[in-house]
Parts: C-alpha cells; sequence; structure tokens
C-alpha cells in the first residue's frame, strides 16, 4: 500500500510544478521576450493581467495558510502565516508590489505619488476578496468542511476587536508605505520586514481579535463560516476597522515623510 502512494503523490506533485510553471510565464512575460508597458515618462511596469494573477496568487496562499493553520490547531500558526506571507512577497514584489492585502492597496492608493492608480487599485482589491474567499473555500475543502468563526476572543468585546485590528493594521500598512513605497526602498528585507508586522499583530492581538489585519482573510473566513451557521457580516466590521487603521497609517506617513511629497509640492508653486 505504501509503494502504490507514491504514485499519485508524484503525479500530484508534478501537477503543482507544472502549475507553477504555467503561472510563472503569466507572471513574469519578460522571461518569455514578451515586453512590458512603457509609461509617459519611461518607465516600466507589468502588464495588469499578470499584475491581478500576482496579486490573486499571493492572497490566495496567505488566506489558505491562515485557515489551514487555524483549523488544524498549530502550535506556530503566526510563524507559518507570516513566512507565506513573506515568500510570497519576495517572489511578486517586483510584479504587482505584493499587497495582498485590500487595506494595504488602499493606504498606497491615497499616499499618492503614482504609486497606485486609483482604477488599479480597485481592481486589485476586487482580485484579493475573490481570491481570499476561495482559498476560504479550498481550505475548508481539505480539512473536510470544517470552518471557524470570524469574531472576539472569549473575554473580550467589538472594542477590543475595534482598537486591536486598527493598532496592527496601521503597523502593518505603515511600514508597507515605508519600506516599500518610498523613493529609496528597502532593497533586500523588504519582505522580512513586512512579514514580521504578521508575527507582531499575530502574537499581540490573536486571542484578542484573531489578528486578521487583512480585509481578504477577513472576508475569506467569514464567507466559508457561513456554511456552518456564521454570520457574514463580521467581516465588514473587520473590514472597517483595517481601512481605519490604513488610513491613520496614510496620514502619520504623511507627517512623517515630507520629503516623499517635496518634488510635487514644488510642482505646485
Amino acid at each position: 500500500m505504501g509503494l502504490f502512494w507514491c504514485l499519485p503523490y508524484t503525479l500530484f506533485e508534478f501537477a503543482g510544478a507544472a502549475l507553477a510553471a504555467a503561472l510563472f510565464r503569466i507572471v513574469r512575460p519578460d522571461d518569455f521576450g514578451r515586453s512590458l508597458v512603457v509609461g509617459p515618462d519611461g518607465s516600466t511596469s507589468y502588464p495588469i493581467g499578470s499584475r491581478l494573477v500576482s496579486e490573486a496568487l499571493g492572497t490566495f496562499y496567505l488566506v489558505l495558510t491562515v485557515g489551514l493553520n487555524v483549523i488544524s490547531k498549530s502550535p506556530a500558526p503566526v510563524w507559518s502565516i507570516a513566512a507565506s506571507l513573506m515568500c510570497m512577497i519576495f517572489a511578486l514584489g517586483s510584479c504587482s508590489g505584493a499587497h495582498f492585502n485590500p487595506a494595504v492597496t488602499f493606504a498606497i492608493v491615497c499616499s499618492g505619488r503614482g504609486k497606485c492608480k486609483p482604477m488599479d487599485g480597485a481592481m486589485y482589491v476586487a482580485t484579493q476578496l475573490v481570491a481570499g474567499v476561495a482559498a476560504a473555500f479550498c481550505y475548508s475543502a481539505m480539512e473536510n468542511g470544517q470552518t471557524f468563526p470570524l469574531q472576539a476572543g472569549k473575554g473580550f468585546s467589538w472594542m477590543h476587536v475595534a482598537v486591536a485590528e486598527i493598532a496592527f493594521t496601521f503597523l502593518l500598512a505603515f511600514v508597507v508605505l515605508s519600506v516599500a513605497t518610498v523613493k529609496s526602498p528597502l532593497s533586500e528585507y523588504f519582505g522580512l520586514a513586512i512579514g514580521s508586522c504578521v508575527t507582531a499583530g499575530g502574537y499581540a492581538i490573536g486571542s484578542i481579535s484573531g489578528g486578521s489585519l487583512n480585509p481578504a482573510v477577513s472576508f475569506g473566513i467569514s464567507s466559508s463560516q457561513i456554511m456552518n451557521g456564521g454570520h457574514f457580516w463580521h467581516c465588514l466590521a473587520y473590514s472597517f476597522f483595517e481601512l481605519v487603521g490604513a488610513g491613520l497609517a496614510v496620514a502619520v506617513f504623511y507627517g512623517t515623510r515630507p520629503s516623499e511629497y517635496a518634488k510635487s509640492s514644488m510642482l505646485s508653486q
């Protein structure tokens, strides 16, 4: 029986490798002789299709990792989730910017400086939410229909959830703005810095709110939980708190990084 099972396992692993190769061709068209999009200023960027696939892929694996860790009661879920995010940031950051989070996209769009056009941001958010819901149903299917609720921890109220999600989504969004969207971004450790925010938030507020920090995660958890009698509206409240945290991050970034806006200010005078 053991020898028999090596055959389907090998087939599954080759299928995964083939899927990875196919998606790599989509998100990295320049590696296969296809030209990138050239902007008015001569800068190049990946086509919107490649960037949306990048966002879908990164968000899907982030939410999938969250769900599998929680349902299986992993002894170190936060490290696993942060590692998933970090790996995808390093893999896809130069393609789409590796937002993988509607709150992060919201912060980058609102921070201005042309880092993400509003229309592109809207498509990013829609893609992230769809990918998050798809991942949630995927982890539920992998775990025989099990899901889990998005709610305050035992002994905590919605006020505690609000403060926790706002505070640590602020941390995540502010770090993203500060290390990945500035004129001189971190060239080597930006993925580790951003992933570490998830580690910090997960351990600090995991028992209070679950440490979602991401509307795509929130929507995914609540959507799959409907199958087991859960309340969908919880993700709307969580997402609101997360967007508030992202908005505060933009305000503080604007106040602490005046040099990032110096050029636009000079042009307006």
